[in-house]
């Protein structure tokens, strides 16, 4: 069994060479995987994340009450 890892994200540009250069919090030759992804447009960004920062606003002890006797 592995230990658990812990996954590093970056949003990065690619030069006009084709390459990307990063700075991360590893040891000089340490060994990685990296994956590369296009990041695709999303529309939609800005209410995601809206609607996935806060459950507070459903957490209502009043609101509860009232459904819970509908």
């Amino acid at each position: 069994m592995t230990a658990p890892q812990t996954a590093l994200k970056f949003d990065a540009e690619v030069t006009k060479e084709g390459r990307i250069e990063l700075s991360v919090p590893l040891p000089a030759g340490s060994h990685v995987t990296v994956f590369v992804l296009e990041q695709l447009e999303n529309r939609f960004a800005d209410l995601s994340s809206a609607a996935e920062s806060s459950l507070g606003f459903w957490d209502n002890p009043i609101d509860d009450e009232d459904w819970n006797d509908a």
